[in-house]
């Protein structure tokens, strides 16, 4: 497999000519990836295909210091640098001192319209039955060559299409992840974890596009692959079965935002919706991916909820 760094690089700059010159090129020694501070492109080959991701370490990164690692996943038609932009994760991985990776899906196009195969969603990833879980589970074991991660803190969140992928990853590469945190997202696939892994769930319930208690979406730019969608209830209750914890939530309300917390479970984990009543497609406390997009809450930062929620779960079975 081979690897290319250069930092930093937007995939903004990066279109295919400009790849096809990169994928020439020997691999660079990793040490060249540890630009502190910025977003560094970092390229592997998985499957035949050229993929890639933008890897942000925190000014503070030392290779003698394992830290945590958060892959953060774009939704449907996004790509890793808007990701970081609409979450402000790499801000909080500065100041928390942790290891974000913005991760890319894959198209027709190397920098644009890229989606995830979530196993009835999402456009080309979906049409093309992309390997995608076997992408991220060579990406993680790559990173952990290159970079001084803690295997026991290794986290997945994302929205939409990449919360979904979230789902997906807790459940089929549930011995690497210690923690899941989907946004607007939807368990839609036949999940059967080999180990217990944490959840944390954001979902609005004037969500057009995955909607709260399921169904075919609202709204959907991907009219040529219709999908019905599991409700958000159905993923919670199947982590707390899987997980073992305690049947009744403890119950915390703060304005719009209903907070759900199952404890008792076992290997530590723990099992968390938030649900947000009137909030649309959004990343809470984020900014908006296209200017038509519904308007984040500004009650509560999905960002902030989800680190705090990751930073207390690492694996501890």
């Amino acid at each position: 497999m081979q690897r290319i760094f250069r930092g930093p690089v937007t995939l903004r700059t990066l279109f295919p000519a400009a790849l096809a010159v990169l994928l020439a090129l020997a691999a660079c020694p990793a040490g060249a990836a540890e630009a502190r501070g910025k977003d560094t492109l970092y390229y592997l080959r998985h499957d035949g295909r050229a993929r890639t991701c933008l890897v942000h370490l925190p000014p503070s990164y030392d290779r003698a210091k394992s830290r945590p690692v958060v892959l953060v996943f774009h939704g449907g038609g996004g790509h890793g640098e808007q990701m970081a932009q609409m979450t402000g994760f790499s801000e909080k991985a500065d100041r928390e001192g942790f290891i974000v990776v913005y991760p890319n899906g894959s198209g027709r196009w190397q920098n644009r319209f890229l989606t995830w195969n979530t196993g009835n969603c999402c456009a080309y990833a979906y049409e093309n039955r992309i390997d995608d879980t076997g992408f991220i589970r060579t990406l993680i074991g790559q990173l952990k060559k290159d970079f001084a991660i803690d295997p026991r803190r290794i986290y997945v969140t994302g929205l939409s299409n990449g919360g979904m992928m979230s789902y997906r990853l807790a459940c089929e590469l549930s011995d690497l992840i210690a923690a899941a945190g989907p946004v607007a997202g939807a368990q839609n696939l036949e999940c059967k974890p080999s180990r217990p892994v944490s959840l944390v769930a954001l979902h609005g319930t004037a969500d057009l596009h995955v909607r709260y208690n399921g169904g075919p979406p609202l709204r959907m730019a991907d009219a040529r692959n219709p999908r019905v969608d599991r409700p958000v209830s159905e993923a919670v209750a199947f982590w707390v079965r899987h997980n073992g914890c305690r049947e009744k939530p403890e119950t915390q309300r703060k304005g719009k935002v209903l907070i759900e917390t199952y404890g008792d479970c076992a290997a530590g984990t723990a099992v968390t919706l938030y649900t947000l009543n009137d909030e649309g497609h959004t990343w809470p406390g984020g900014t908006k991916g296209a200017f038509w997009a519904d308007e984040p809450s500004r009650e509560i930062s999905a960002t902030d909820v989800i680190w705090e929620f990751f930073e207390a779960h690492p694996r501890r079975d």
